[in-house]
């Protein structure tokens, strides 16, 4: 027998469930594109089916049906799909979405029912939805034109900072101690050791981020293969939305995702690179090598105003120090551009600029310091 504690629930996601049948109808409204228009449509009646259930939980409870009306949010949300699209809001549905998916966890009664796995592949396809229908971005025309130059973009991008992160912050700590007057041997003490610190700090945070995220994407291949052995009817229409949503018809996503998901050497595969975005042979790469690409690239942007000192004293060391930590500050701004695609002579004048205020005020800072403690 239903309590008060129970009835109240049910309400509350009574109430969840018409918002969402609600908002989604708006959507499918707005949206011009038919083949997305029938996911929103899909995910109506999910909802529908889901608002029944409650509406039969509170009959049986003998408790009244509560009248409905939409809330702010949602019709805030109705009129932006219908002036700008859905794909204008379909962002910031996509981040409520994943927030609510795991809402209805613990109740016995939904999870009974699959609800818990329903919401969840909502989350999933708005978020897919969310990064495929906002249209030809400047960038992917300019792929398709030739003149981007994205390939390993992000590699080379990563190159770059980690080489700018050991030059600037081990060249801004020399310019520190040698600002506060110790002695030349003192000084490339302190650089090889700040280089040592800097690279094995970089390493050991990429090294923890990559694995987390190998972990996470592991964990999330655990649940999927999980669902796929539990619910596979749910995953065989989420997979034949996402493929909707990529433009295909219906009829012909259907069958697609039936195939795909009848054998059981694909299904995970398929579901992990269409649904979750993973890779399952890399999980997002190994985490030792690119804790060692980190601790490499460090290293080598640090090793520049360090160097100097192992041939020069006094200030003809601080100086021919900051005349090479000058030459690397210039390299690396001109080999940003190569991702911006500006003038490289400007993009290297200014990395110089900001590295050597940077440098300068440690220097000055150092030696206010060593005046001090004097």
């Amino acid at each position: 027998m239903a309590d008060t504690n129970d009835i109240k629930r049910y309400r509350q996601n009574l109430t969840a469930e018409r918002e969402a049948i609600a908002l989604y109808g708006r959507l499918t409204e707005a949206e011009k594109n038919p083949d997305l228009a029938s996911i929103y449509r899909k995910l109506v009646e999910t909802e529908r089916k889901h608002s029944e259930f409650w509406i039969d939980r509170l009959k049986e409870a003998g408790a009244p049906i509560p009248e409905f009306r939409p809330g702010w949010r949602t019709r805030i949300f109705g009129w932006l799909a219908y002036r700008f699209g859905p794909a204008f809001i379909l962002p910031t549905i996509a981040s409520i979405e994943k927030s609510a998916a795991s809402g209805y966890a613990g109740q016995p009664d939904a999870e009974s029912a699959n609800m818990p796995a329903d919401e969840k592949s909502h989350a999933r396809v708005f978020g897919y939805l969310a990064t495929t229908s906002r249209g030809m971005q400047g960038s992917d025309l300019a792929r398709f034109e030739g003149r981007h130059r994205a390939s390993g973009g992000n590699a080379l991008r990563a190159a770059v900072l980690g080489a700018n992160d050991g030059l600037v912050s081990v060249f801004c700590l020399v310019m520190g101690v040698a600002g506060a007057g110790v002695s030349s041997s003192n000084i490339l003490v302190t650089g090889l050791a700040g280089m040592i610190a800097g690279a094995l700090s970089m390493a050991l945070g990429e090294w923890l981020s990559v694995q987390s995220s190998r972990e996470l994407y592991q964990h999330q291949l655990d649940v999927e293969k999980h669902e796929l052995a539990t619910i596979p009817e749910e995953e065989k229409e989420e997979l034949g939305l996402i493929y909707q949503a990529k433009g295909i018809d219906a009829e012909t996503a259907r069958k697609l995702a039936d195939r795909l998901i009848s054998d059981p050497s694909t299904a995970l595969d398929t579901l992990a690179r269409e649904e979750l975005g993973i890779d399952p042979d890399e999980l997002g790469g190994s985490a030792w090598e690119a804790a060692f690409t980190s601790f490499a690239l460090f290293m080598v942007g640090a090793i520049i105003p360090v160097v100097p000192y192992v041939f020069f004293t006094g200030m003809t060391g601080v100086i021919v120090s900051a005349a090479f930590s000058t030459v690397g500050l210039f390299i690396i701004g001109a080999i940003i551009t190569l991702m911006t695609g500006r003038n490289p002579i400007a993009s290297g004048l200014r990395q110089v600029l900001f590295g050597l205020v940077t440098a300068t005020v440690t220097f000055s800072i150092g030696h206010f310091i060593g005046a001090v403690a004097i």
